[in-house]
């Protein structure tokens, strides 16, 4: 189950990952698409104007007498004439007059097409302009203006022709830099994306590792007793003379396990983030002395030293949490063959928990408490419980080795004031 629920959330951090990389890129080509749009339309108009200002200029040096003739003489006289973009004044219509070619040639063009356009810019009498077939197998752009004889009528137009090849570069070496761009863009949100869905289902990755954690733990805590229990219950159908005796263990054996079950419930709600604190002011030395009371202490030393201390807490998981590190100081914190010595000391809101054990491994008291090993063994949920209630508080839990030897644990509340 757990591995196909991690194998659904990877699934979905790829499908998200892959949602937001289409939807970012399907806008990142509409934008391209509209700016490669707009610089085509720009070159074009930079390029019309161009040609525009020769065919107004032309159209001044055009002269009509009054029976409709058209004169061209004066344009051989002007500089523009042998300057780029080249032209042409062309009969069409009513004009009955040589063409003229300015002398310059600045676009490959067939002389037979612009007589043909000029034909139809006159018969409509509308300027015309566009790219038209060059007769080197590509383009030249082209603006014809008509213009109108002494009569009143359309006698020929003006055609100005341009070639476009350094615009036509500019452009294009300006769409392979959009494509370029969003290609890159595209990356980049990709990846970004794969981090963002990552994030997003961390709380869900973090869940299904803190259920694992917990199932590994419980299971590990419950092996021993069950096995106790079942032996003991197996001894005792085998023996039935033994049973009296038998029954104080079952019950402890018993207890033991509701304890963790209990344990395991309370850490499952913390983890979860439903767990209810009632904060109230507690006073912590007579809290703690009341656990070690009520802790049978199985023949171990538990020296308790306290100092009046006031902490805002919930006294409910502080008394498990204390009780949790009196337990897990009564268990591991002897040496081999003796009874357990532990001295608990409270005061400034902080409660030191002390035995005389083997300590713990360095290496593991660096670790995040969410697992603990000491020389006897696992602690199990235990001192998980006693971290997520210090962290829940806004405390914490300190562990570290005494000098002369054996674990001490540190917990720590904020003071009331």
């Amino acid at each position: 189950m757990n591995g196909s629920a991690a194998a659904r959330l990877r699934r979905l951090r790829w499908l998200l990952t892959v949602l937001f990389t289409v939807l970012n890129a399907a806008g990142l080509i509409v934008l391209a698409w509209l700016l490669v749009d707009q610089d085509r339309e720009q070159g074009e108009l930079r390029m019309d104007a161009s040609l525009k200002e020769v065919t107004a200029a032309v159209s001044r040096l055009v002269q009509s007498s009054g029976d409709g003739t058209v004169v061209t003489a004066f344009i051989g006289q002007d500089q523009i004439d042998t300057s780029c973009p080249e032209f042409a004044v062309l009969p069409a219509g009513a004009g009955e007059f040589d063409p003229h070619f300015s002398r310059r040639d600045c676009a490959p063009v067939d002389r037979g097409y612009l007589h043909g356009l000029a034909e139809d810019s006159t018969a409509s009498g509308r300027e015309i302009q566009g790219y038209v077939p060059s007769t080197e197998d590509g383009l030249v752009r082209v603006v014809t203006k008509p213009f109108l004889n002494a009569a009143g009528q359309y006698a020929g137009a003006i055609v100005a022709v341009s070639d476009p090849t350094e615009e036509l570069d500019r452009h294009s070496a300006f769409v392979w830099w959009v494509i370029g761009g969003c290609a890159l863009a595209v990356a980049v949100v990709g990846v970004a994306g794969h981090l963002l869905s990552g994030r997003a289902i961390r709380p869900a990755a973090a869940a299904l590792e803190q259920q694992e954690v917990l199932l590994a733990e419980t299971a590990h805590d419950l092996r021993t007793p069950v096995a106790a229990l079942r032996a003991l219950a197996e001894t005792a159908m085998r023996n039935p003379a033994d049973r009296p005796d038998l029954l104080p263990r079952t019950v402890r054996l018993a207890a033991r396990m509701g304890s963790i079950i209990d344990d395991l419930l309370v850490r499952a709600r913390l983890a979860a983030g439903v767990e209810t604190l009632a904060i109230q002011p507690v006073w912590l030395d007579q809290l703690v002395t009341g656990v070690v009371q009520e802790t049978p202490a199985n023949g171990a030393q538990v020296t308790v030293t306290t100092a009046p201390s006031a902490v805002y807490a919930d006294p409910n998981l502080v008394q498990r949490a204390v009780g949790n590190l009196l337990d897990n100081a009564l268990r591991y914190g002897r040496q081999p063959g003796s009874p357990a010595i532990v001295h608990i000391t409270v005061a400034g809101g902080r409660v030191t928990v002390a035995d005389h054990g083997p300590g713990i491994d360095a290496s593991v008291a660096e670790e995040s408490f969410d697992r603990f090993t000491s020389g006897a063994g696992s602690s199990g949920l235990g001192l998980s419980i006693v971290r997520w209630t210090a962290q829940a508080h806004g405390g914490y839990l300190r562990v570290y080795n005494a000098e002369e030897g054996g674990a001490i644990f540190e917990l720590s509340f904020p003071l009331a004031q």
